[in-house]
C-alpha cells in the first residue's frame, strides 16, 4: 500500500501527530494520529513521496529530517492551508487541507531552512529579547520612583539619573523602595551588558561575513537588519525582482481593487515582520540598539540631500509615509545588492 501513496500530510503538533496520507488517485488511503517516535519511523521508512506541512513551528526541523529520507518537502503558509479546511476545524480536517494545499499547482511553497540560518535567527530573537526585558524593566522602574517624585525621561539613557537618585541619601525614599530599586539597577545592568556582547558578535561577523558587510554599506542597514536579512528572509534569487521582495516584506500597498478600479491603501504588513521594522525604523530614526544611519532624520536636520529623490519626498510627505518608501527602496537594494553580488555605490 506504501508504494501507492503519493503525498503525506502532516499536521504538526508537540507529541501527537495527524498523518494524512493520499495515493495517485487523489484518494485518502488513510487519516489518522501518530507519535512523535512513530512519525521519525514513517518518514525513515516509507519510500520517497512528498511530504507536506504547514510552514509553523518545527516544521524546519522535520523538513530537513524528511529530506534526509529522500522525500521532497513542501512547506504551506498557515493562510493558504486555510481556506482548503472543510467545515469544522479538528486534526484530521488540517491534514486533508494540508494534503489539498500542497497539490494546487500554483500554490508557493516556503523553502526548508538549514539549520545554520536557524541559528541566526535564534541569535538575532535573543538580542531582540534581552532588549525588550531591559525596556520592561527600566520601564518598571521609573513607574515606581515616580510614585515618589522622582521623574527621569525614557530610554537607557536616562537610567543614570534614577541610579543617581537611589544612591542619594537626601531622597526622601524608604529603605524598601531603595532595596528594590538596587535590584532593577542590578538586572539592567547584566541585561545592558549581555546585549553589548551580543551586538558586539553581531557587528564583527558582519565585518567578516562578506555578503552581510555588503548589505552594511546601505545607507540605513546596519549589522543587525543584516542579520535579520540572512536569518530569515529566503535565498533572495527567489524572488524575480526586488519589488517581489519589497512585497514580501508588506512594503507595497494592500490592494482591494475590483471592476477595473484600482484602490490602493497603507502598506500590507504582510511577510517577515522583523526585517520590515528594522528597515522603517533605519530609515526614519536613529536607534543605538540597530545602529543603522539615520537618513531620514539626517534629511530633516540637514535641510536637504544629495539623494534628490529622497529630498523631494521628504519635502512633500509625512516623515513616516517618506520613511515606508525609502524601506521599500531600500528592500529592493538588498535585494540588488544580493543578487548581483555588487557593492553599494552611491549615486
Amino acid at each position: 500500500m506504501t508504494s501507492k501513496i503519493s503525498i503525506l500530510a502532516i499536521d504538526l503538533a508537540k507529541g501527537s501527530f495527524q498523518v494524512c496520507a493520499v495515493g495517485l488517485d487523489g484518494m485518502v488511503v488513510f487519516n489518522r494520529a501518530v507519535s512523535r517516535t512513530r512519525l521519525a519511523t514513517l518518514l525513515a521508512e516509507h519510500p520517497a513521496c512528498i511530504v507536506a506541512m504547514e510552514a509553523c513551528a518545527t516544521s524546519h526541523h522535520w523538513g530537513r529530517f524528511a529530506q534526509s529520507h529522500g522525500h521532497e518537502v513542501r512547506l504551506v503558509p498557515a493562510a493558504y492551508v486555510k481556506p482548503f479546511v472543510k467545515r469544522q476545524k479538528n486534526d484530521r480536517a488540517d491534514a486533508e487541507a494540508i494534503a489539498e494545499a500542497a497539490l494546487r499547482p500554483t500554490m508557493r511553497f516556503v523553502a526548508v531552512k538549514s539549520a545554520a540560518t536557524q541559528g541566526r535567527a535564534v541569535a538575532f530573537r535573543t538580542h531582540q529579547c534581552m532588549v525588550r526585558q531591559r525596556t520592561q524593566l527600566i520601564n518598571a522602574l521609573r513607574g515606581h520612583l515616580a510614585e515618589f517624585g522622582l521623574v527621569a525621561p525614557k530610554g537607557p539613557a536616562s537610567l543614570k539619573l534614577l541610579e543617581n537618585a537611589l544612591a542619594d541619601q537626601s531622597t526622601d525614599l524608604p529603605t524598601p523602595v531603595r532595596h528594590m530599586g538596587s535590584i532593577y539597577v542590578e538586572q539592567i545592568a547584566r541585561l545592558t551588558e549581555v546585549i553589548d556582547r551580543l551586538s558586539d558578535e553581531l557587528e564583527t561577523s558582519s565585518k567578516t561575513d562578506e555578503q552581510l558587510r555588503r548589505l552594511c554599506s546601505i545607507p540605513g542597514v546596519g549589522p543587525v537588519t543584516a542579520g535579520a536579512v540572512a536569518a530569515f528572509a529566503p535565498d533572495l534569487d527567489t524572488f524575480d525582482s526586488g519589488r517581489n521582495f519589497a512585497a514580501w516584506l508588506g512594503l507595497v500597498p494592500r490592494q482591494r481593487s475590483t471592476g477595473g478600479k484600482a484602490r490602493l491603501g497603507s502598506v500590507s504588513k504582510m511577510g517577515q515582520t522583523d526585517i520590515r521594522r528594522l528597515l522603517i525604523v533605519g530609515a526614519s530614526c536613529q536607534r543605538r540598539a540597530f545602529r543603522a544611519t539615520s537618513v531620514i532624520r539626517w534629511v530633516v536636520r540637514r535641510g536637504g540631500s544629495t539623494n534628490r529623490w529622497l529630498a523631494a519626498l521628504v519635502a512633500r510627505k509625512p516623515k513616516m509615509v517618506a520613511a515606508v518608501a525609502l524601506a521599500n527602496k531600500m528592500a529592493r537594494m538588498i535585494w540588488a545588492l544580493s543578487t548581483k553580488q555588487e557593492n553599494y555605490r552611491m549615486a
